[in-house]
């Protein structure tokens, strides 16, 4: 395939993915919204005013990075691991890899429709945002970098999940069981500067601790742990779980038993 032919294959696959989940936007899209609002106004608003300043920022303006990150890990995973099983389940997948596409197209493919959610769902949050408090970015790069790197961190976090789902249930195990817990002692309602020495160190295996706190330096200034080694050991992850995913994809696992 030369080069025009890959860029239409991709651009049909990403286009595919993005319509979607706009198709049912009020499923994909609005359920965030409103529950990102909710946590704004009982944590920030009800359980904020009786906490007070966290690392130098009002409650609701410390919470916010986390909740948005929580957004984006949220709905990049779903995505790509709903879509691709799906494409299991249907056996259209089969099409995919006997056609001339390359893996690695189909692989971005579907995680770009990933991270194209997870991104939309984030500028939702962070719009909700600004009618509950003042937010300002502090650096530009740091903030994109982050929320982009994260969101394709999940995307092919999603797409392995998937891969070993053998029915539509297994493809919620990990987001009830795994990231849930991970997202909620990432940091999201908390500095980690205020833990005891013992739980510090611990909470630096979450890797959505270096997530949260790099997006909030992004956009607050502030971060509980080193900002470059945060980025490195996201973008780290990232390359590896691609390097698993494409293997995966490149055997068949998980799918010989659905083509």
């Amino acid at each position: 395939m030369n080069f025009n032919q890959l860029q239409t294959a991709l651009w049909t696959l990403v286009v595919k993915e993005i319509r979607r989940f706009m198709r049912i936007w009020p499923q994909t899209l609005l359920p965030p919204a409103i529950t990102m609002s909710l946590y704004f106004v009982i944590f920030g608003n009800l359980v904020g005013s009786r906490i007070g300043e966290m690392g130098g920022f009002s409650y609701m303006q410390f919470i916010v990075p986390g909740l948005i990150m929580m957004a984006v890990i949220t709905n990049s995973y779903a995505n790509v691991s709903s879509s691709f099983f799906s494409a299991k389940f249907q056996k259209s997948i089969e099409e995919l890899i006997m056609s001339p596409v390359p893996l690695h197209l189909i692989l971005w493919g579907y995680v770009i429709g990933g991270v194209c959610r997870g991104v939309l769902v984030g500028l939702i949050v962070t719009l909700m945002s600004l009618f509950f408090t003042h937010l300002e970015i502090y650096n530009f790069f740091v903030t994109i970098y982050t929320v982009i790197i994260t969101s394709l961190l999940f995307s092919l976090g999603g797409f392995i999940n998937a891969v070993y789902a053998k029915s539509f249930d297994d493809i919620s195990i990990i987001p009830t069981f795994v990231l849930t817990p991970l997202t909620y002692l990432g940091g999201v309602f908390y500095a980690i500067s205020a833990l005891n020495p013992f739980w510090q160190n611990l909470s630096l295996i979450n890797p959505i601790v270096y997530m949260v706190n790099a997006f909030r330096f992004g956009i607050l200034g502030h971060s509980d742990v080193n900002v470059s080694f945060s980025l490195t050991v996201v973008t780290l992850c990232c390359v590896a779980l691609y390097a698993v995913a494409y293997h995966l994809l490149a055997r068949g696992s998980g799918m010989r038993e659905w083509v």
